[in-house]
């Protein structure tokens, strides 16, 4: 039992390893890659614009970029990332202390044939839908903003699904719908930690709860982080996850999210001209950074 339980933390671990991304933002070291503005956009003879958005082959912005940051930011981890990584360890570790209590409430509301269905497109449908109603209504009306807002989103989710995913390969953990024992790890092909649709949910709903106006930040805090503890619950009461397959999925998402709103933000802070909504229209801002 004592191995078991090591075990469960050895893969949590893991897992908060693989999404701590968010938490290491180091401003010199992108400082060093992106050479700051030294005039105005008439002074420049290049053809590009120096505040259009990077395309991605530029040398460290694009998806490419990201992808190297988010699976090495670990390795610039400071005091603070430290503590958010054990806090989210003892939040799954406790998670695990309840699996089976939490497993047994559920069943009982399952009826007869606990081991099926696990409804797995019906319970990713409500983040989907998110971001295509994101994106969607960020081109209906033109805005810049709610874009960047959308593609966050898609890059949050999506490398926070390849990182569950690849953790779901390395812990085998059978399931709820598999087995009554939820320290059953790599015996038969397993794959429920940790819940990729959570991590999913969280990365769309931390987002949302965190991008945009202050002014309506407790409603955009309302719906993110209700849209991804709806999932969980869903994921949980359909007896596909574990409670700490959950937690750990909650803990993989937001930290996907803050990485991708952190890489959007720094990337806006660098650009020269940038366009800013203001009543009725919009104001176009040049920035300078001086050494």
């Amino acid at each position: 039992m004592r191995v078991q339980k090591r075990l469960t933390l050895l893969l949590a671990a893991g897992a908060l390893t693989n999404c701590g991304a968010a938490w290491c933002q180091t401003s010199d070291e992108q400082t060093r890659e992106r050479p700051a503005a030294t005039g105005s956009a008439a002074e420049q003879p290049s053809t590009e614009v120096p505040g259009a958005p990077a395309s991605p082959e530029a040398p460290g912005t694009g998806l490419a970029s990201d992808i190297k940051r988010y699976f090495t930011a670990p390795l610039h981890w400071d005091r603070g990332d430290w503590a958010w990584f054990g806090g989210a360890l003892v939040a799954i570790g406790a998670a695990h202390h309840y699996d089976t209590q939490v497993r047994t409430h559920f069943v009982k509301t399952l009826g007869p044939s606990p081991t099926t269905n696990s409804k797995d497109v019906q319970d990713a449908i409500p983040a989907a839908a998110v971001f295509v109603a994101t994106w969607g209504y960020a081109n209906l009306i033109g805005d810049t903003n709610g874009r960047r807002e959308a593609w966050a989103m898609l890059e949050a989710a999506g490398l926070g699904s390849i990182t569950g995913y690849a953790l779901k390969y390395a812990a085998g953990r059978e399931g709820p719908d598999q087995t009554s024992n939820p320290n059953q790890w790599r015996k038969s092909g397993g794959n429920s930690f940790p819940s990729v649709h959570t991590t999913g949910a969280f990365a769309v709903g931390t987002v949302l709860a965190e991008s945009g106006s202050d002014d309506y930040r407790w409603l955009r805090r309302l719906l993110g982080y209700g849209l991804g503890a709806g999932t969980a619950y869903e994921r949980l009461k359909h007896n596909a996850h574990w409670l700490s397959d959950t937690a750990a999925g909650a803990a993989l998402g937001i930290a996907s999210a803050h990485f991708a709103m952190n890489r959007r933000d720094r990337k806006d802070e660098d650009t020269g001209l940038s366009v800013v909504p203001v009543e009725r229209g919009a104001m176009l801002t040049y920035n300078l950074s001086l050494p």
